[in-house]
């Protein structure tokens, strides 16, 4: 197999992740998008902190429900931030994904 093909298979696979949606529902999916999982990752950290009191605590004197909202809230954030980043508005692309320049140019 030579390597044509498979930067050819590896573009394929990268644009099937990417899903193109208008402009207007761009700005609205990455701004509440970014606003919800700031707010989870800050909320996740401060419930976390809550449970362990400010990590002065042993793991078995400390909140362990509490502790693993926080977790999950800090998880839940960062994967609405990478389902987010899947998004990108007609007309958007990287330069490289243009058919008269070469991909292998670094």
């Amino acid at each position: 197999m030579d390597s044509s093909s498979d930067t050819t298979d590896t573009e394929g696979e990268s644009r099937a992740r990417e899903v193109e949606v208008p402009l207007r529902l761009y700005k609205v999916v990455t701004v509440f998008s970014t606003m919800f999982a700031v707010a989870f990752v800050v909320g996740g950290f401060i419930v976390l902190d809550t449970a362990t009191q400010r990590a002065q605590l042993s793991v078995s004197e400390m909140d362990l429900p509490l502790a693993i909202l926080g977790v999950a809230m800090i998880g839940a954030g960062a994967l609405v931030y990478a389902f987010a980043t899947r998004f990108r508005a007609e007309g958007m692309g990287k330069p490289k994904d243009e058919p008269d320049e070469p991909s292998n140019n670094g």
